[in-house]
């Protein structure tokens, strides 16, 4: 009986830490090349990391003018 449960105890364990390392590989480290890429993009759209006082709003209206030129299969013109 001991053993039914200790054999049950260790796969559950086995179990939860494959989910663990899977949820990991999801998330693959970004290079600062991406992050770069990723600002320029954002400053396209109309982002200004000086704007602080309007810091959520500016950003996420930024994103979302992103991901409308997105999907219409659009670029975004950068107007420097």
């Amino acid at each position: 009986m001991r053993s039914c449960v200790r054999a049950a105890i260790a796969v559950s364990i086995l179990g939860a830490t494959t989910v663990a390392l899977g949820q990991q590989a999801e998330r693959a480290p970004v290079s600062r090349a991406q992050v770069r890429a990723e600002l320029a993009q954002l400053r396209c759209a109309g982002y200004d990391p000086n704007d602080w006082l309007n810091y959520p709003a500016n950003i996420q209206a930024a994103e979302q003018r992103i991901r409308t030129a997105a999907s219409e299969g659009a670029r975004l013109q950068c107007k420097h």
